[in-house]
C-alpha cells in the first residue's frame, strides 16, 4: 500500500482505503488522461462520486468514472460506510448524515492522490447522492464544480410520490415496519431488512413497474438488495432543496422528465434555487445508466460543463 493509502488493482484504477469519522470505506481512483486538457501546476481536477439509494460503486458507476477520466479527469468514486466494499456496523443503514460525513471525508482523500489538485474538486452524485452533493457543496468555497443526475432531493415530495403509485396501504405498511426496525436499533435489537428494489406489488423500497430489471441489471458483486426499513422514517425529513441557494460553485443539475422514483418538479426547484444549468431527458430514472441511450448525451453534458467552468482561460 503507497503513502496515499491506495492499492494497485489494474491499469484503469487503484482501490483507495480512506478513514472517515474512525469507519474504514472503500474507494476506486481512475487517473486522468496523461495529456488531459484539465491539467494545471498542481494537477487535474478531482470528482469524488457516490451512488444513489442503496447503491454500491460496482453497480453502474465506473462507466462515468471511465468516461470522466478519458476526458481528462481524475475520479475518486467511493462506497459509503456499511455498503459495498467499504467497513462499518450496522450493514445496508442509510444514514443521510453520515453519508454526507463520508462524502466530506471522501474530498479530503481524493486531494492527496498522486496528480490531482485539491483546489479543484468536483462533487458527483446520481438519485440520492445527487441531493447529497448539493448538501455538501453548501457553505463551501473549495468546490469548484456541482453534478446532479436525477437527484432525490426531498424526502416529503418522493414520499407523495409514492403514495400515488402504490397506494395508502402499502406506505402504510413499510411506515409501520420502519418503526419496528428504529425501535428494535434503539434498544439493541436486530433492524428488520427490506428488499431495495422490487417488483409492483412486492414489499420493497422501489417498486415501479420496470425498476427491478434496470437496479438488478446494474448490480455489481458487492450490492445486496436490502436495506435498514428504518431509511423511511429519516427520507421524510430530507430535503436538500433548502440548502441550494447556498452552493455558490457553478451546478450542472440532469433531469429526467418522467423519473418515478425522484420527482422531478423537485429536482427543478433545487435547481432553480442553486442558479443550476438544467438538462432534460425525455426518459426515467434508470435510463441515463450505460446501456441506455440517454447516457452518452447526459456525459457529454457532463464533460461540456466541466470544460467551460474548469479549463483556465
Amino acid at each position: 500500500m503507497s503513502d496515499d493509502g491506495s492499492t494497485q488493482v489494474s491499469t484503469d484504477y487503484r482501490q483507495i482505503s480512506f478513514d472517515s469519522n474512525g469507519t474504514t470505506c472503500d474507494a476506486w481512483f481512475f487517473e486522468a488522461v496523461a495529456d488531459s486538457p484539465f491539467a494545471g501546476e498542481r494537477g487535474c481536477p478531482v470528482v469524488v462520486m457516490a451512488h444513489g439509494f442503496g447503491g454500491t460503486k460496482d453497480s453502474g458507476l465506473e462507466p462515468f468514472a471511465r468516461a470522466l477520466a478519458e476526458a481528462g479527469l481524475a475520479v475518486f468514486a467511493f462506497d459509503y460506510r456499511g455498503f459495498g466494499a467499504s467497513a462499518g456496523e450496522p450493514r445496508q443503514r442509510v444514514s443521510m448524515t453520515a453519508q454526507a460525513q463520508d462524502y466530506r471525508a471522501a474530498i479530503v482523500a481524493a486531494g492527496k492522490q498522486t496528480g490531482v489538485d485539491p483546489k479543484r474538486v468536483v462533487l458527483w452524485g446520481i438519485s440520492q447522492s445527487g441531493g447529497h452533493a448539493l448538501n455538501v457543496a453548501a457553505d463551501r468555497g473549495d468546490i469548484r464544480a456541482v453534478i446532479a443526475m436525477v437527484p432525490m432531493v426531498d424526502g416529503l415530495s418522493a414520499g407523495r410520490n409514492a403514495l400515488a403509485q402504490i397506494g395508502f396501504g402499502a406506505v402504510a405498511r413499510s411506515a409501520a415496519t420502519g418503526v419496528r426496525s428504529a425501535l428494535a436499533g434503539r434498544f439493541g435489537g436486530k433492524p428488520t431488512m427490506m428488499a431495495l428494489v422490487g417488483r409492483p406489488g412486492e414489499n420493497a423500497a422501489l417498486t415501479s413497474e420496470g425498476y427491478y430489471e434496470s437496479y438488478t441489471a446494474l448490480a455489481g458483486p458487492t450490492w445486496r438488495n436490502e436495506v435498514d426499513a428504518a431509511v423511511g422514517l429519516e427520507l421524510g425529513g430530507y430535503n436538500a432543496v433548502r440548502h441550494a441557494d447556498r452552493v455558490t460553485a457553478p451546478v450542472l443539475v440532469q433531469i429526467a422528465d418522467f423519473d418515478r422514483a425522484a420527482p422531478p418538479h423537485a429536482a427543478a426547484k433545487a435547481a432553480f434555487k442553486a442558479r443550476a444549468e438544467v438538462r432534460h431527458y425525455p426518459c426515467d430514472h434508470f435510463d441515463l445508466f450505460a446501456g441506455n441511450p440517454w447516457f452518452e448525451p447526459a456525459v457529454a453534458h457532463q464533460i461540456h460543463f466541466l470544460r467551460r467552468h474548469l479549463l483556465d482561460t
